[in-house]
C-alpha cells in the first residue's frame, strides 16, 4: 500500500496504525502548499481535491477520507487488533471516528489552524469546542483508550490533539485528556511516527522559507 501524507497532518494516524500493526507501506510526502509529491508528481492527479491522507491499496484502488482509510487498514490487518471484531464494537469505533473528524478536526481545529480564518471564526470555534472537549474529558476519565483497547480511533485522536501545541487550547485544563495524550505519546508506534514526521515537517518549513 502507498500512503500519501503531509507531515503532522491527520494522515499521521494512518502511519501510526501501520507501525502499530508492524505492516509495510510506502510513504509518499505531499507538500500541502504546492501539492507536489516527493516523487515529483502533481498530487491532484491522484486525488483532485489534493487532500491527505490518500491511500493506494495493493490492488490499485484509491481511498480517501481519514475514517474510511483507517477502517480499511484495520480490516486488512486483522491480527493487529486495531478495531473491535464485534458489530457493536465496530459501531462504537465509527462513532468515535466521526466525532473526532467532525467535532474536533473540522469544527474546532480547522478554523484555529487556518491563517485566513477571521478572529471571530476562531473565537466561535473555541467557544463551541469547549463542550466537545468536556465530553471527551468525561469519557476518558478512568479509561486508557477510547474503546476497550488501542484502536485506529486513538491514532486519529492523537494526531488531532497534537495540534493543541500550535493553538490556544491548553490540555492541562482537561486532566484526563492530557494524561491520555501523554500515555499515547510514549507508545512505540506513535513515538516513532511522530519523531519521523516532526523531522520532515521541520525540513518542509526550511524549504518554504528558502523559496519565499
Amino acid at each position: 500500500m502507498q500512503l500519501y501524507f503531509s507531515p503532522l497532518s491527520c494522515s499521521l494516524a494512518t502511519r501510526i496504525s501501520f507501525y502499530d500493526a508492524g505492516a509495510e507501506a510506502a510513504y509518499i510526502e505531499v507538500d500541502p502548499k504546492t501539492k507536489r509529491t516527493s516523487e515529483g508528481g502533481d498530487f491532484r492527479e491522484v486525488h483532485p481535491l489534493g487532500l491527505v491522507p490518500t491511500l493506494r491499496t495493493d490492488d490499485g484502488d484509491i481511498l480517501t477520507e481519514n475514517a474510511a482509510i483507517l477502517q480499511h487498514v484495520a480490516e486488512v490487518l486483522p491480527r493487529a487488533n486495531l478495531a473491535p471484531k464485534d458489530s457493536k464494537g465496530r459501531t462504537r469505533l465509527q462513532q468515535w471516528l466521526c466525532f473526532i473528524g467532525t467535532e474536533l478536526h473540522k469544527a474546532l481545529f480547522a478554523p484555529l489552524l487556518d491563517k485566513k480564518a477571521p478572529d471571530a471564526a476562531k473565537a466561535y470555534a473555541l467557544e463551541k469546542g469547549a463542550s466537545r472537549l468536556a465530553y471527551l474529558e468525561a469519557h476518558l476519565t478512568g479509561r486508557e483508550f477510547l474503546l476497550d483497547g488501542f484502536s485506529v480511533a486513538d491514532a486519529y485522536l492523537f494526531a488531532v490533539l497534537n495540534w493543541c501545541q500550535v493553538t490556544p487550547i491548553d490540555l492541562k485544563q482537561y486532566p484526563a485528556i492530557n494524561a491520555y495524550f501523554s500515555r499515547l505519546r510514549e507508545r512505540p508506534s506513535i513515538a516513532k511516527a511522530f519523531a519521523e514526521e516532526a523531522k520532515l515537517y521541520a525540513e518542509e518549513l526550511k524549504r518554504h522559507k528558502a523559496s519565499a
